[in-house]
């Protein structure tokens, strides 16, 4: 079944979204997180997913308290964050704190060895995020594009022991026009790890495309997270968890 995942995106401890990640174009949706999370709680959510958009840009965790009150406040709440994962420290307090799973993006891409140490060292708690911009994966908060290709590095994190990949098209991140489903399918097919869609989310037929797609027994696209939509109010959170369990 895809799971509808809410993010909620941190910036100077305010919930935030960016366009395509430019935090010069940036919308303040709330000044508290914590209130936002009950919010999406309320309309069904199950799982949030969190970025620490300051932790990207300063290469470490800077809004670990907000992350923490969040996760004391819903113990039952599946959490996974991304966003300044730099280190096994950072990994291990989060865990602790009640963070089910760590997102590991430009750590990942720079230092790959990184990613299957910490998969041994916390089984099933790994998420890689892949940022792809024309099919080339962005790090450092999407300000430098490597010459590294999407598929390629997923099926070496796959052999690595993730849990899943997020896969983003900054193209379409924060846009609203739907996100890259011809290069999310394929990212899929290439794998057997599940991938977590996002970027572009609009309205409840992007939801339906994605559920209509044949599920796979392995892998295959087993979440999608939306952000600018629902804090727009384009898509209804609660309409379209309703419809991934119709």
């Amino acid at each position: 079944m895809l799971e509808v995942i809410p993010a909620i995106d941190l910036k100077d401890g305010l919930v935030v979204n960016l366009k395509q990640g430019k935090f010069e174009q940036s919308t303040v949706y709330s000044h508290d997180p914590v209130e936002t999370a009950q919010r999406w709680v309320d309309q069904g959510a199950s799982r949030l997913h969190i970025v620490d958009l300051d932790g990207a840009l300063e290469g470490k965790n800077v809004s670990q308290s907000v992350v923490v009150e969040i996760a004391k406040r819903f113990p039952d709440l599946t959490l996974q964050l991304g966003g300044g994962i730099r280190s096994e420290e950072t990994i291990e307090t989060y865990l602790a704190a009640g963070v089910d799973y760590l997102v590991l993006g430009t750590k990942a891409v720079e230092t790959p060895a990184f990613v299957g140490e910490m998969c041994q060292a916390f089984p099933g708690k790994i998420i890689i995020g892949l940022d792809g911009l024309n099919g080339k994966v962005a790090i450092q908060g999407w300000k430098v594009i490597t010459d590294y290709n999407v598929t390629d590095l997923a099926g070496q994190f796959e052999q690595a022991g993730i849990a899943a990949i997020i896969y983003t098209d900054i193209n379409r991140d924060g846009m609203m026009g739907g996100i890259n489903m011809s290069a999310t399918v394929a990212l899929a097919e290439a794998v057997k790890v599940p991938i977590i869609a996002s970027g572009g989310i609009n309205a409840l037929s992007d939801i339906e495309a994605l559920v209509a797609l044949e599920p796979r027994s392995v892998g295959g696209i087993q979440g999608v997270i939306t952000g600018r939509a629902i804090y727009e109010g384009t898509l209804d959170l609660g309409a379209a968890i309703a419809l991934t369990k119709a």
